[in-house]
């Protein structure tokens, strides 16, 4: 009945649907990788925000560590982040070094504000002024951003659009630490940089739904076989005449038992 399967034909069609399945399979496992990986980027800010403190270290802790860092802030060497975005809004992050006592530096972001409404794009913001003197700093670890390009100065600060302490560092008189620290709490007039927290719920789903095509791709091509197999017995005239013998036999046994009665 089902000898058809071994046709060229449906041999192709059965090695194309295997192979579809085997690709949404494999995508299905890729999804689960990264609702994995985003899942331990979530535990690390977690853990990060429920730990105590310590002074950053060399080389520098995990990101979302929260860790103190102890020295001078050169304002004469200021970075202004643009387009960072908060709560909707478009606005800057404001990373000054921290000179520490053994002449290196850490990059601070000590926090987001708002753009001028006034001035066009060229305007600078009001940045609440750095604390002078020695100060320590409590805040979480932050890995390099990517895709980032060496700082340029106008009239005013430094300017990025990515924090690259590698890039950043290339116009500063001092060796820097190849992360940076995000101040939390954020320094006063400021507004918070919160961790940016992973969708990993968002993969679990898609991961399900590639296993669920696999599957359905699988049960289709067996629908389609067993279709092909009705048909073919149905256009078969050994297999209608065997249907028409039943019919008639089946109408003698009626007869039958409707005279009996």
């Amino acid at each position: 009945m089902y000898r058809f399967l071994l046709t060229p034909r449906w041999l192709g069609i059965a090695a194309a649907m295997l192979l579809a399945a085997a690709v949404m399979v494999g995508l299905g496992q890729w999804q689960l990788s990264r609702y994995e990986q985003r899942s331990a980027i979530n535990d690390s800010i977690d853990a990060g925000g429920r730990a105590t403190p310590v002074a950053l270290a060399s080389p520098p802790q995990p990101s979302w560590t929260r860790v103190t860092v102890t020295g001078r802030y050169d304002t004469a060497n200021e970075v202004l982040a643009r387009g960072r975005t908060v709560d909707g809004k478009v606005g800057f992050e404001v990373v000054t070094p921290l000179v520490r006592a053994d002449g290196t530096a850490v990059l601070i972001d000590r926090g987001w504000v708002p753009a001028p409404t006034t001035g066009g794009a060229a305007a600078l913001p009001a940045v609440p002024a750095a604390p002078a003197g020695e100060v320590t700093v409590t805040g979480r670890v932050h890995a390099p951003e990517s895709r980032s390009s060496a700082p340029t100065r106008g009239s005013g600060p430094w300017e990025v659009r990515r924090i690259a302490p590698e890039r950043i560092g290339t116009v500063l008189p001092y060796p820097v630490e190849p992360v940076y620290v995000t101040m939390d709490p954020p320094a006063d007039g400021f507004v918070a940089i919160k961790p940016a927290r992973q969708n990993a719920t968002l993969n679990a789903a898609y991961a399900g739904q590639w296993w669920i095509f696999a599957v359905l791709t699988l049960v289709g091509f067996g629908y389609l076989a067993r279709r092909e197999a009705r048909a073919r017995a149905d256009a078969d005239p050994r297999s209608r005449a065997r249907g028409e013998v039943d019919r008639l036999t089946l109408a003698d046994e009626a007869e039958a038992a409707a005279r009996s009665a």
